[in-house]
């Protein structure tokens, strides 16, 4: 992969990331940005339970859905999911630190699919999300 594939994906993201308040709300980290590729984090904290004291559902599936959202236009063109789910496999607890990692499976001119895995802090795997997007032939600006 070339340096200004990198850069530009890098760019693409700190972009949206910027303009995504409930990423940000969250927390959302930014560990590693490629086209197509990203690893994101964050940590569970005490709103984002349940009346389980079990992080709701919707913390992982949000997690995720960034994930997704910002491996998919790395590559430089506006892709919007048109089509999700996800399957938790583990509980999440407060203060569980979060990681999702995306799986390029599918990528053409028009579609791409995704599986975001979610781990814990102790590398167990707490959730699978799997994702569609339609890639506009809107370029970002960069």
């Amino acid at each position: 992969m070339e340096e200004k594939d990198l850069m530009k994906a890098k760019h693409i993201v700190d972009k949206m990331y910027r303009h995504d308040l409930f990423s940000q709300w969250l927390d959302i980290k930014l560990i590693d940005v490629k086209p197509g590729n990203v690893k994101l984090s964050l940590l569970v904290r005490p709103e984002f339970t349940n009346g389980f004291k079990v992080a709701h559902g919707g913390i992982t599936y949000s997690l995720a859905d960034s994930a997704l959202a910002f491996a998919s236009n790395g590559y430089g063109k506006h892709a919007l999911s048109i089509e999700t789910s996800i399957s938790h496999t583990k509980p999440v607890f407060e203060g569980d630190q979060l990681t999702a990692i995306t799986e390029e499976l599918v990528s053409t001119r028009s579609l791409g699919i995704y599986h975001i895995k979610v781990f814990n802090q102790m590398h167990e795997l707490v959730a699978i999300f799997k994702g569609t997007v339609y890639k506009k032939e809107k370029d970002w600006e960069i």
